[in-house]
């Protein structure tokens, strides 16, 4: 969720009017007959960050099949967010290895991918695949095939899933990553040595393998067999029926949203909690977001939930009064505080530091006598726990617990506390550097945010469903659905009944499209009212009417645009998933994005029952 709109809005776009500084990784020509060649560029730089991508040129006679480019970050500069790659980090040094679906560059052929950093400086020493970017050097005609992996067993299993891991396979340059085959059907490639393998059948045998691979191409034998039975199928345990909606108090200044639309549009029957998003979180502490539009701003009747305007000598006033009046409309209506969010994730590892005291800033915040009865607990919304978004953060793989058993010893057992994390469930991705199922003691339940999967940051596509239930041929990259998000969760041992599956009331999108279905190329970013490349879906049923669905969601062509986003169909597919998996609920980002009589949420009520 990012501040204000939509949560993976790239902070670099807001950059796309300053002065372009592009510089080249390599000053010799971008490429050299008869070799594979690397050319890294600048964007934008706006001084203190910039954007970038890097081409890599296979100019040999034959198809290459993965790579990997690698170069050193001066101090004082990194690179964050990254697509179309995978990012590994090992000091100032930096490793990018190809995505799933990119590894492959026929002769003559070109790939790109991208990224976002800060500071001033730049790449040096660049090799792709071994050899300098620049084709000054070669491999050494690379022939050997590392050796096969050995090892390999199941690490956790449920009625959909199987994980598994093995040991490193070794070889005379270097193993770039591996193959995983169930049956003959390759179902994922990884860099790391595990893998979470979904979209299985319940008390079914699967045979899986594993084979390694280098830079040059050279493929390992397969690796000893390994069988693994799923689980049992849970039938329909049924699940919660919690529906947890985001209010954003920016909404009220050019959206015009406020707490009575909420009522008016038939919402605020059909929540069971509200989150108010977001509160800062700056200096190790808990801070008011907007103060004018949080507690102060007046209003007059008719824009009043009750029909009673604010007086100029009232001691609260602004969304959390009018917040207050909606509980008094709807007694069993909750109420938490969210803080954080894509824009100021980045004051958590401060927290980290003294999870204490940061829990004893947020506790006397919260229940401030002034608005202490509108809220009922406090929720993190940290993007991310030792990983990067908009900023990287190196708190630790128990900076998650330490905060959020800080805060629940402090709010106790009488308020709630939630956290929104992560639905990024690749191999050694998000999900794999924070304990998120240690930290799932101490909360209620986590908002599992299964959408911004993939959206038009990849600005020449390939367009995707930006919230992907299941996975499908083609997707750009493994582990990016809420299928394979939720069952990693409940494999590293969080209980189906504290997560809760993320819906997005908007789309996200891409222009200079052709191809109809998923995996056309782009020129860039859709068009968007307040945004590039995202639109509430009040207007896109109407502006992009839904012209087909993949993977349990939602896609449109219209002209040269292309959308993906859930339609009340699409949701009530997705309802019946949560339940079917004994989750807890579902929630949704944000209230602006529905239409005014409460499309969205209604088939998320009427789907949960």
């Amino acid at each position: 969720m990012s501040r204000p709109g939509g949560r993976r809005a790239i902070a670099l776009a807001g950059a796309a009017t300053l002065a372009v500084a592009t510089a080249l990784l390599t000053a010799p020509p971008a490429s050299s007959a008869g070799t594979v060649t690397a050319t890294c560029k600048k964007g934008s730089d706006w001084g203190t960050g910039f954007d970038g991508t890097c081409t890599i040129t296979n100019g040999t006679g034959s198809a290459i099949n993965g790579w990997r480019l690698e170069a050193d970050m001066p101090s004082g500069t990194s690179i964050g967010n990254v697509w179309d790659a995978t990012k590994a980090v090992s000091g100032n040094h930096y490793t990018f290895t190809n995505a799933s679906w990119n590894g492959t560059i026929a002769a003559g052929a070109s790939t790109s991918f991208g990224f976002g950093g800060s500071g001033p400086g730049w790449f040096t020493s660049c090799t792709v695949n071994g050899a300098s970017c620049d084709g000054s050097g070669t491999p050494g005609g690379d022939t050997q095939a590392p050796t096969a992996p050995t090892g390999l067993r199941s690490t956790g299993k449920t009625a959909t899933s199987v994980s598994l891991a093995w040991n490193a396979a070794t070889d005379n340059v270097g193993v770039t990553g591996y193959d995983v085959y169930n049956g003959g059907a390759k179902a994922a490639s990884v860099t790391g040595t595990s893998a979470d393998i979904g979209g299985l059948s319940p008390e079914t045998a699967y045979t899986f393998t594993v084979k390694a691979r280098d830079a040059a191409g050279n493929t390992s034998p397969a690796s000893a067999s390994l069988s693994v039975t799923t689980e049992a199928g849970s039938g329909n345990p049924g699940g919660g029926d919690k529906v947890v909606g985001y209010f954003v108090d920016w909404g009220v200044y050019q959206r015009n949203y406020h707490v009575k639309n909420i009522e008016t549009s038939g919402s605020a029957g059909k929540l069971t909690h509200i989150n108010f998003a977001f509160g800062n979180v700056t200096g190790g502490r808990c801070a008011v977001g907007d103060s004018y539009a949080d507690y102060d701003k007046a209003y007059t009747a008719d824009q009043s939930v009750d029909g009673v305007a604010d007086t100029w000598d009232q001691p609260l006033r602004g969304s959390f009064n009018q917040l207050r009046k909606l509980k008094k409309m709807h007694p069993g209506l909750k109420v938490i505080w969210s803080f954080g969010g894509w824009t100021w994730s980045g004051g958590f590892g401060q927290a980290a530091q003294n999870p204490a005291a940061f829990a004893e800033s947020c506790y006397n915040l919260v229940e401030d006598p002034r608005w202490a009865d509108v809220f009922d607990g406090i929720d993190i919304d940290w993007e991310y726990p030792n990983a990067c978004g908009l900023s990287c953060d190196t708190s630790g793989p128990d900076a998650l617990s330490k905060v959020l058993s800080a805060l629940r010893a402090k709010f106790g057992s009488g308020n709630l506390v939630t956290a929104a994390i992560t639905a990024d469930a690749g191999s050694g991705g998000k999900m794999d550097v924070a304990d998120y199922a240690g930290a799932s003691r101490y909360v209620d339940w986590y908002n599992v945010m299964t959408y911004d999967f993939f959206g038009a940051w990849a600005q020449q596509g390939p367009t995707a469903p930006h919230s992907p239930l299941t996975s499908y041929p083609g997707i750009p990259q493994a582990g990016f659905n809420s299928a394979d998000a939720i069952a990693k969760l409940k494999a590293k041992g969080v209980p189906a009944s504290k997560l809760l599956l993320g819906i997005g009331f908007y789309g996200r999108g891409w222009t200079g499209v052709t191809q109809s279905e998923p995996g056309g190329t782009a020129t860039g970013p859709a068009p968007g009212t307040y945004e590039a490349g995202i639109e509430d879906y009040k207007v896109l049923k109407t502006k992009c009417p839904a012209t087909g669905t993949v993977a349990g969601t939602a896609y449109a062509k219209c002209g040269s645009e292309w959308w993906s986003y859930d339609t009340p169909s699409t949701i009530r597919g997705k309802m019946a998933y949560a339940k079917d998996q004994g989750l807890g609920g579902a929630f949704f980002w944000e209230l602006t994005g529905d239409t005014a009589n409460g499309e969205l949420i209604s088939a998320m009520r009427g789907g949960l029952g």
